[in-house]
């Protein structure tokens, strides 16, 4: 289950087989007050916005929501577009590397967390720029700048990603899409200015990752560049026997 909301009013998703719904959502009611709708998951993540598939089950047809989470506000409806609270141990993490003056590109930037994030972190970043194809998501992102009094810092396009080389270059750039990001690749090195890192995450099955490192460069050398891989971290369970990683790396 991930609850994504406030105290004042939150979103439950639950992942149950159809005999424990009744039990689950009963369960939900009794100890959570500040939920006031449920969402059934009924698959993984689909479609070109990448987003899992969902129905509302019980309550509050409004499934809007205002998301805290380590000082800033996401305002989104996680009915419409893609949103993890688990990872917000892992933005908190990437916030912290950021230095002053760097120029970051999110890619799949969603509602813009990972921005926000960095923008509260280090508030002398010179510019976040994020990309989504998904119009609601940006919509939410703009609002999220708002909320958070970050007009100025944090740029949102609805694009599709293999449009952002004409953004000009970058000195961090974020690939958080796990299923897909590898496949991206020679974008963030169109942009990547000299020395530039790299954060791309990506889905493994072995507990080396070997198997993503492979996909990683064999993408690389089929578009004509050479990486190096600076750290590899395992960020979350993404699902039985598969993990969600981190690869860290540069352009040489």
């Amino acid at each position: 289950m991930d609850i994504v909301g406030s105290k004042e009013k939150a979103v439950a998703i639950i992942d149950v087989p159809e005999e424990k719904i009744e039990d689950a959502v009963n369960e939900i009611k009794k100890r959570y007050k500040h939920v006031k709708s449920i969402l059934l998951k009924l698959g993984g993540r689909e479609g070109i916005y990448r987003i899992y598939s969902t129905k509302l089950i019980w309550g509050d047809s409004n499934t809007e929501v205002i998301h805290k989470e380590y000082g800033y506000l996401l305002k989104l409806d996680p009915l419409r577009v893609y949103f993890s609270p688990r990872e917000a141990e892992e933005r908190k993490r990437i916030s912290k590397l950021i230095k002053p003056n760097e120029r970051v590109l999110v890619m799949f930037s969603g509602v813009a967390p990972f921005a926000i994030a960095i923008a509260k972190a280090q508030p002398k970043v010179s510019e976040i720029v994020c990309v989504d194809i998904n119009l609601t998501a940006v919509q939410y992102a703009e609002e999220n700048v708002k909320l958070n009094k970050l007009e100025g810092k944090i740029k949102n396009y609805c694009w599709d990603v293999r449009e952002a080389t004409g953004l000009g270059k970058f000195d961090r750039i974020l690939m958080p899409l796990p299923e897909s990001a590898y496949q991206f690749l020679d974008v963030a090195y169109k942009v990547a200015k000299p020395k530039a890192i790299v954060h791309l995450y990506g889905i493994s099955e072995k507990s080396d990752f070997s198997d993503l490192k492979e996909k990683i460069e064999e993408t690389a050398k089929r578009f004509g560049f050479k990486i190096k891989i600076l750290k590899k971290q395992k960020v979350s369970e993404y699902a039985p026997y598969k993990w969600k990683v981190r690869f860290d790396l540069m352009f040489i």
